[in-house]
């Protein structure tokens, strides 16, 4: 049901396919790293970013392949850095060549950062747009802010442009109101589901609307309001802490970090989204789970995350696992 694809990485945070099979992925301190389809992980990073501020639960987080990586080979992350003594956020496009990025182009900087909450996840969907989830930065107020950054799922072109559909005239904001999601996934019906840290508890899982206002700090859990979003399914007083997330065969597949599962819902085209059911597999088998994707091969890659001082590694840590979905 689950193999090993790699281990001995250090804090991995997000991963992505390229079209021939291989896999890039990041770690917090500030490394692209490649797990050829042919050689495994290579023992040298693709690319080490210096201005990477690893501080707290910042430092390099997301990466996506442009969806013409074919024809571009163009690759986006979004990193944590420091300047004039504050930390923020941004995206940033490299070019890859012989297994290097290089030609660093800034898409979108100047998103608020912190010790916590930052967001991190970045993701095209099947519009071809690129969305970026960013955390409210500590700062519960940001997130209700239209005109802050902070607390955002942002929707740009891949060139950073301000799309012409955007729910808010010249703004890159498409969702506010978020506390920390970082989880992205489309289902077969092209609906975007997102993932979001909760206060301690009420995590969630949101079905994402352009323009929409998903309600924090002003609701959470099963609290209503006017103009506000609740989640189809929150963890009530339990804690997930969710991250990454992938869409397979009719569900939505999540990783827990506090909540050490790979957490699934069934949200198919025949499903009522008033009463569904979570699924939890692997319960404490891997520790901590950052990340998970569909891969291109109909299994699920799962990222575990026991280095980054909120777990308790074993040797091997940490690892990228593969797992057949259909024997779930």
């Amino acid at each position: 049901m689950a193999s090993l694809v790699a281990d001995d990485l250090e804090i991995p945070w997000s991963l992505d396919f390229l079209p021939d099979g291989s896999i890039i992925l990041t770690e917090r301190p500030g490394r692209v790293r490649l797990i050829d389809a042919e050689e495994g992980l290579l023992p040298e990073p693709m690319l080490t970013i210096d201005e990477v501020a690893h501080n707290g639960e910042g430092g390099l987080l997301g990466i996506t392949v442009h969806p013409y990586f074919e024809d571009n080979h163009f690759i986006y992350v979004y990193y944590t850095y420091r300047e004039d003594s504050r930390l923020y956020n941004k995206v940033v496009r490299y070019t890859e060549e012989n297994r290097q990025l290089a030609d660093a182009q800034v898409i979108i900087d100047g998103i608020p950062g912190g010790g916590n909450h930052n967001g991190g996840r970045i993701s095209f969907g099947p519009d071809g747009l690129l969305y970026i989830t960013t955390g409210d930065a500590g700062e519960s107020s940001l997130s209700q802010d239209p005109g802050s950054l902070a607390g955002k799922i942002l929707r740009v072109t891949d060139e950073g442009d301000i799309p012409e559909d955007n729910p808010f005239q010249d703004s890159p904001v498409y969702t506010l109101g978020h506390r920390n999601p970082q989880g992205l996934a489309w289902d077969e019906q092209g609906r975007l589901w997102a993932t979001e840290h909760g206060p301690t508890a009420r995590d969630e899982l949101n079905l994402i609307e352009a323009g929409n206002n998903y309600g924090w700090p002003e609701i959470t859990g099963d609290d209503t309001a006017s103009n506000m979003e609740s989640p189809v399914i929150h963890s009530g007083m339990r804690t997930w802490a969710p991250s990454g997330a992938a869409y397979l065969n009719g569900s939505v597949f999540f990783a827990g970090l506090r909540g050490q599962s790979l957490y699934e819902v069934s949200v198919g085209p025949d499903e009522d989204l008033d009463s569904v059911e979570l699924q939890e597999h692997f319960n404490g088998d891997f520790g901590r789970l950052r990340d998970v994707v569909a891969g291109p091969d109909g299994n699920l890659y799962i990222l575990t995350s026991n280095q980054d001082g909120r777990g308790l590694p074993v040797s091997g840590d940490d690892r990228m696992i593969r797992v057949n979905a259909g024997m779930l």
